[in-house]
């Protein structure tokens, strides 16, 4: 049986690297939708004491998830750290379909970037975690989330990162492959 991730020992590691932005250290977490990012990037950050930056604080079609939203983070959130300054966005509001409150990113130590995309070639990323689960389980646990009524777009969105996935050989540039369908809040290495 494989031995769970220490949230411990990995946050010292990524606490060791050089940084990737700036003075900042970029890790992201990566992998499909359903997969068990979230989770995993908040026990890592809670390990960390550092800030999570989702995906999905920002707005995205279901249709072109996978570059719009990235844009944004550069633009407001990495350009800034790069040059050493805080920066910023309005978090998107999905039940309302409106940004709303304004999130700060300051200057600090470690980042997380949480989010399908997150680990794309190019970014300033100094660690990237994937983490994968069976599709019909991630197509569950997205439904129970988000509700039954949304299961065609969710299936179009999982075509979409598929493809996504594919292109961007995100998985096999991974410094760290997790598997997120083990006991619930606990992570295996693949």
């Amino acid at each position: 049986m494989k031995t769970p991730i220490s949230f411990r020992g990995l946050a010292s590691a990524v606490r060791a690297l050089p940084p990737s932005c700036g003075p900042v250290r970029v890790v992201a977490v990566d992998g499909p939708g359903g997969s068990g990012k979230t989770t995993f990037a908040g026990r890592l950050g809670r390990a960390l004491d550092c800030q999570v930056v989702h995906s999905d604080d920002f707005p995205v079609p279901w249709d072109g998830p996978l570059e719009a939203w990235f844009r944004q983070v550069e633009d407001q959130v990495l350009g800034p750290l790069s040059a050493g300054e805080p920066g910023g966005y309005r978090r998107y509001d999905w039940a309302r379909g409106a940004f709303a409150e304004r999130v700060e990113v300051p200057v600090a130590p470690v980042l997380l970037l949480e989010g399908v995309s997150t680990a794309r070639l190019g970014a300033p990323i100094a660690y990237a975690v994937w983490v994968e689960a069976p599709r019909e389980l991630r197509l569950a646990r997205a439904l129970a989330r988000d509700g039954a009524a949304l299961e065609p777009q969710w299936h179009a969105w999982m075509r979409a990162e598929d493809e996504w996935f594919a292109a961007d050989g995100t998985r096999a540039r991974a410094d760290l492959l997790v598997h997120g369908a083990t006991v619930p809040g606990e992570f295996v290495r693949l």
